[in-house]
């Protein structure tokens, strides 16, 4: 009778499956438990090493325990700094406020004002929503169809995913959805730069209509590349469009930079690929270095709300300031901005030369380090927008075939079809070359499969 041997790996994953709420999802379909992390790679309790293009979903700007953030992170214990401050100021705080302020534009640094939340991102877009709503005196947020903004009950309702909405009863009311122009899926069915020109055109008529329905928004929210939504661009004269309409008819423009902030899309911030100003920023994932952070960043001109409108117990984070005071130098220090650009270029170039030869790859798209590539059923008939259905089996099936090869991707988009890379932006070409490589010899298994 053949012995069955439990690994490591499988015994901690039982442990979890038992333990653990149903709500828990990477472990299910990336089954590992992580024994080691440095730089790009993960090693699991079995000693399987993988290249991890996942990133903690973008938040390890420098990747796993880089050196500049541990000895910053060392010497706030050594020096028994506090860790833990509510909202009492201290030298690191203000330094890292220093240090934030100094990448923003001008235009926006001159009048900004910095809210420090709970430690996520959904509770930063909820003091955002709070804000603007307080600000304005009206109640209406305006989103976009695929957004993501969080998973808390405000965060849900303003993102486009219906699925997780499909339980919870009672969710935030006026929301208005907007179209998001989507070259790929043109939600108009046209394609091509018409796609954004309509899209704005409509939210501008909306807006102008006395008979819309709608009353006077309180903000309006976006990203300007979706995250979850699939990695989408939104096109810079659209982006430009959307800040002339909200400026003109005076709704304050929150982008939410979550993922898509910190170096992320080869800028500092997305929204200035377009060269405009926001008039609230929300930063989260990589502003902590690492660790748990979140902040909303806007105009002086928002800030009427009383003491304690907006609260936290851990948004004094001493530990996650620090770090991502000594992340925000590094990335000064090592270009890393421009070599995120220069990388993701490369990354798009070759996924697109994989693309001529698997007619399975419908897009490839992103900006920066920030790409996805869309999965379709080739042999199915193209939409009018010339099109093919999303093939959300094949991209999980190229998922799992990297995962048993040692690099980790997430999917995400529409149906899930959406294989998307977020690598650390310290990656090299060479380790680029290495991970493109093994996704190719996915594709190639996933596709033979069927």
């Amino acid at each position: 009778m053949a012995t069955i041997t439990t690994t490591k790996n499988d015994q901690l994953l039982e442990q979890q499956n038992t333990r653990e709420s149903n709500a828990r999802s990477y472990p299910r379909r990336l089954p590992m438990a992580i024994e080691k992390a440095e730089g790009i790679y993960l090693t699991d309790m079995d000693g399987k090493k993988y290249i991890d293009f996942l990133a903690g979903a973008g938040t390890l700007a420098l990747g796993h325990n880089h050196p500049a953030v541990l000895e910053e992170m060392e010497k706030v214990l050594k020096n028994k700094s506090p860790l833990h401050t509510l909202d009492f100021t201290t030298p690191i705080k203000e330094q890292f406020i220093d240090e934030i302020f100094e990448w923003l534009p001008e235009e926006f640094r001159k009048n900004a004002k910095i809210q420090f939340c709970g430690p996520t991102g959904g509770d930063a877009i909820e003091a955002a929503l709070k804000l603007v709503k307080t600000a304005t005196g009206n109640r209406g947020i305006l989103s976009f169809q695929g957004a993501y903004h969080g998973a808390t009950h405000a965060t849900m309702s303003i993102s486009g995913n219906t699925k997780p909405k499909e339980k919870v009863q009672g969710l935030m009311p006026d929301v208005q959805f907007l179209p998001y122009p989507y070259q790929y899926r043109c939600p108009f069915g046209i394609g091509g730069e018409d796609s954004h020109k309509i899209s704005s055109q409509y939210i501008e008529n909306l807006l102008n209509d006395p008979e819309s329905g709608l009353l006077a928004p309180a903000g309006m929210i976006l990203e300007a590349v979706q995250g979850e939504g699939g990695s989408i661009p939104a096109p810079i004269p659209w982006l430009k469009e959307i800040r002339r309409i909200t400026k003109e008819k005076g709704i304050p423009l929150i982008i939410d930079e979550v993922q898509s902030g910190i170096g992320r899309t080869g800028k500092m911030f997305a929204f200035e690929h377009a060269g405009i100003i926001p008039d609230v920023l929300v930063l989260s994932k990589a502003i902590g270095g690492s660790l748990p952070l979140s902040v909303v960043i806007y105009h002086k001109d928002l800030d009427v709300w009383t003491p304690g409108a907006h609260i936290g117990t851990f948004r004094g984070n001493q530990l996650a300031m620090a770090a991502g005071t000594a992340s925000l130098k590094f990335m000064k220090q090592a270009n890393l901005i421009e070599h995120a650009a220069k990388m993701g270029e490369k990354l798009q170039d070759i996924l697109k030369d994989l693309q001529k030869d698997f007619p399975q790859i419908g897009d490839v798209r992103g900006r920066g380090l920030m790409v996805g590539v869309e999965m379709v059923d080739h042999q199915k008939a193209q939409n009018q927008n010339g099109s093919h259905p999303a093939n959300s089996e094949l991209a999980s099936a190229i998922q799992q075939e990297c995962f048993q090869r040692g690099l980790i991707l997430e999917v995400g988009g529409r149906h899930g079809s959406v294989v998307r890379f977020l690598p650390p932006l310290i990656v090299t070409e060479e380790q680029l070359q290495e991970a493109t490589e093994i996704f190719e010899q996915a594709v190639h298994a996933a596709v033979a499969r069927g």
